[in-house]
């Protein structure tokens, strides 16, 4: 799948914040971790990860800090209307993790690999041919060469 012409745009559901991505990400996963499950209502996240220098942000947020089953300090960002959650700002500098569901389109955000994939549901779909990690990777490397290979960027 093509990637689309940058930028692009997300946000909140009620429009308060918008966001925009002026560059490609560096790589889009699942992550099947309870904390994801827990704070997406659903069986996985989609994370879009990006440079900070790609990443601007217009309307207010508030940030929750939680330890993460990792055993990371996440810094999840909400509106601060509707409380959407729109990205994390992980512990390691220099990127931003944004939940792909807020993209305005997210036709060209497929994921290239599964984290925490012993959190999984039983029925969740795993793809033993992309980059699986049952636990968080010791890098997000695999990841990002996996995106780019399967984007040739």
């Amino acid at each position: 799948m093509a990637l689309p012409k940058f930028p692009v745009s997300g946000g909140c559901s009620c429009g308060q914040v918008r966001y925009t991505l002026s560059a490609p990400p560096l790589t889009v996963y699942n992550c099947h971790c309870k904390d994801c499950q827990r704070a997406s209502g659903s069986s996985w996240g989609m994370p879009v990860v990006v440079p900070d220098a790609s990443f601007s942000v217009t309307g207010e947020v508030v940030t929750y800090r939680r330890t993460a089953d990792s055993g990371n300090i996440i810094a999840m960002n909400f509106c601060s209307t509707c409380y959407s959650w729109l990205w994390n700002d992980p512990q390691s500098p220099g990127f931003r993790i944004v939940r792909a569901g807020t993209l305005d389109d997210i036709s060209w955000a497929k994921p290239v690999g599964n984290i925490w994939t012993d959190s999984a549901a039983s029925w969740a779909p795993i793809d033993p041919t992309l980059v699986n990690f049952p636990k968080g990777p010791p890098s997000r490397e695999p990841l990002i060469q996996a995106w780019a290979w399967a984007n040739e960027v």
